[in-house]
């Protein structure tokens, strides 16, 4: 259903960031106490344990009809259908122990959990899986293009669950589950920003939704999830999709599958590229805008800018603590990936490097790759989104033999709004090295080119005037396209580099010449569509947004950074040694995009980015080795040539001004 909805609401992105008495009562549930934990004995812990069900690589078993429950199972389409009274699901607010004391108050953390299920389920003694949103945006930011924030009755129960899982699932016969990460919204403690406890507070919970953990009400009464079958399935964006990529790295029972979208796979490479750092002191302020505001929590906050290396760069235990893709051969449950190849916030390598390590271990998986930044596919597929993730938690939670895993495993925005789909991704696993010579891309020459840093360059400083002599920049171009290449994958650029410095930090961009009209944003409609039931708190209607596009002569393709003295270990950086030759190797962005032929490619070479990471110029001058330095460039088919002596110089001309989203704002 297609709404005009008579209301004006500021655009406001979350992005930057993100009494059970019977089982058919609702839950009368008050914030926790300090001490709410308190008081439990072995003899009432269940002794049962539902995450044996089904093996970690198959959906779990579809549950036999039982007498008087409605059935909301479609045998002909092998889904589930919405047959359930939304407006009296039950709703109920419980508090998962830990045996965690992050905030060193004497008394072990609570992890708040809200829930909404259907009340016909829980009648019929049917148990049902369970679809989990883990945040800790629940109170300081809210969820969604509209920031929704969750909102509690006078007894202190949820009633309004953000975004539309809960107003879609629970009429299809799932319970929808919103954790508040440890240290945020009400649960106790104090997180410690993507590391052990705040992923462990997302595991208790599972853990009691399987019988292995206990819980309890407000008021203290023990509460058991003896209405789940233990399967669960994670799904969040940024912050949420992060917590989900972590928890499955434990390889905890009972998750199987996980939909992170624009996720971090790793910390570190979300706070710096290679030891050249995008800002300072993120951690701990990060910390202190989700998490709760105590003496308590500022010292853990303190201790989190006192282990994260700012000064260094280096990679280190505090990280590896961070670092989900070391962990990745844990990881039992299914993954389906969605990732926006414009996302400058939590950038492309994230999804790539967890999509590749996934593989190397077998993990069955799927990817959906847009055109945006940092956007969720409701908002800008919304239709085929919903109906797609249906299916995927259908197969993997409610064990439905539907088509989904017989799908192409790859879904590309290849222009606005038109999608391609792949047998795999990446297209390639192997890289074209395209060689350099000065000025030129794509020919082989000997002899040297040097640049001496200039940090007051900006970005569109770096890609105008390509053809001309720029100080502190080396720019290759190559010939226009003899016919369209798809680069798909991660491209590097190796240097062998001779500098007067100990270290420096080294920039590359990859720039697509030519006039066309591209991708340039989102805009959020006055028209809403509503997806699932809706009740006077909590409505499942969303506005749309519409994608913007601009005429332009040139775009980016990717971008990338590296302190030299880390090119080869992250976590033992080695000084350069002034005068003496080294190789380094610059990681780009991963990126999949048909390049068009006619067009022209350009690698930008600087010294230092002032603009996307934070300052951190040396002066140095480096001289570039051409024989021994190259683009690669992972490319199916199609070839890069050198211009020719009489190419015409390119003009640029900047229409919107490029500007990297400050990782300090929390609209991003």
């Amino acid at each position: 259903m297609t709404t005009v909805r008579a209301r004006v609401l500021l655009l406001a992105s979350s992005t930057a960031l993100l009494c059970l008495g019977t089982v058919t009562g609702t839950a009368v549930a008050a914030p926790a106490p300090d001490g709410a934990g308190e008081g439990f004995t072995a003899s009432q812990t269940p002794e049962q344990d539902n995450s044996a069900q089904g093996a970690q690589f198959a959906p779990a078993g579809a549950q036999p009809e039982v007498a008087g429950a409605p059935s909301n199972i479609d045998q002909r389409t092998h889904s589930t259908k919405p047959v359930y009274d939304y407006a009296n699901a039950i709703r109920e607010s419980v508090y998962v122990d830990t045996k965690m004391d992050t905030d060193s108050d004497g008394t072990d953390d609570v992890i708040a959990v809200d829930i909404v299920r259907p009340r016909e389920t829980a009648a019929a003694g049917r148990k049902i899986p369970v679809i989990m949103d883990a945040s800790p945006y629940y109170s300081c930011c809210g969820r969604g293009n509209e920031s929704e924030k969750k909102t509690y009755d006078e007894n202190g129960v949820i009633q309004k669950m953000p975004l539309f899982y809960d107003n879609y699932f629970v009429p299809l016969g799932y319970a929808m589950v919103g954790v508040d990460a440890v240290g945020t919204n009400r649960s106790t403690g104090c997180g410690d920003v993507g590391g052990k406890d705040e992923i462990e507070s997302v595991v208790a919970v599972i853990d009691w939704l399987n019988g292995r953990n206990t819980a309890h009400t407000g008021d203290g009464d023990p509460v058991r999830a003896t209405w789940t079958t233990g399967s669960v399935g994670m799904i969040g964006k940024s912050y949420d999709g992060t917590l989900a990529n972590g928890v499955a790295a434990t390889g905890v029972r009972g998750l199987k599958t996980i939909v992170p979208i624009s996720a971090i796979s790793s910390w570190y490479d979300y706070s710096r590229s290679g030891g050249v750092p995008y800002s300072i002191d993120y951690m701990p302020w990060l910390g202190g805008y989700v998490g709760h505001d105590s003496a308590a929590c500022d010292a853990v906050r303190a201790d989190l800018g006192e282990q994260d290396a700012d000064e260094t760069g280096d990679y280190t235990n505090f990280w590896a603590d961070r670092d989900y893709l070391k962990d990745a051969r844990k990881v039992k449950a299914s993954v389906f990936i969605t990732h926006g190849l414009s996302d400058y916030n939590v950038q492309t390598n994230h999804f790539a490097q967890w999509w590749d390590a996934l593989a190397k271990n077998g993990v069955q998986r799927k990817i959906w790759l847009g055109l945006e930044d940092h956007v969720d596919p409701f908002e800008f597929r919304r239709t085929e989104w919903v109906a797609e993730l249906h299916k995927w938690f259908d197969y993997w939670l409610q064990g439905l033999q539907n088509n989904v895993m017989r799908e192409p495993m790859a879904a590309v925005e290849t222009a606005p709004d038109v999608w391609k789909n792949y047998s795999t991704w990446p297209a390639t696993q192997k890289t074209v090295p395209v060689p350099l010579a000065a000025g030129k891309l794509g020919t082989f020459a000997k002899g040297t080119v040097s640049i001496t840093d200039e940090p007051t360059l900006t970005e569109d400083d770096i890609v105008t005037a390509p053809s001309e002599v720029l100080a502190g920049r080396q720019m290759f171009l190559s010939a226009p396209l003899p016919a369209a290449i798809r680069v798909s994958g991660t491209p590097t650029v190796t240097l062998r580099i001779k500098s007067d410095s100990v270290t420096t930090p080294v920039t590359a961009r990859l720039v697509e010449y030519g006039d066309a009209e591209r991708y340039s944003g989102i805009r959020r409609t006055g028209v809403d569509t509503c997806e699932g039931s809706s009740v006077s708190y909590d409505d499942a209607c969303y506005f749309t947004v519409e994608k913007l596009t601009e005429e332009s002569d040139h775009g980016i393709v990717s971008r990338g950074w590296i302190d030299a003295a880390h090119s080869g270990s992250l976590s033992r950086p080695r000084p350069l040694t002034p005068g003496k030759w080294t190789t380094v190797t610059v990681p780009l962005r991963a990126q999949d995009e048909v390049i068009p032929k006619g067009r022209i490619l350009g690698l930008a070479v600087t010294l230092s980015d002032t603009e996307w990471t934070t300052p951190n110029d040396t002066g140095a001058t480096i001289d570039i080795d051409l024989a021994n330095s190259k683009l690669n460039l992972p490319i199916t088919v199609g070839k890069v040539n050198p211009p020719t002596a009489k190419a015409a110089p390119l003009e640029v001309t900047i229409t919107t001004p490029s500007e990297r989203p400050d990782l300090h704002d929390p609209t991003h």
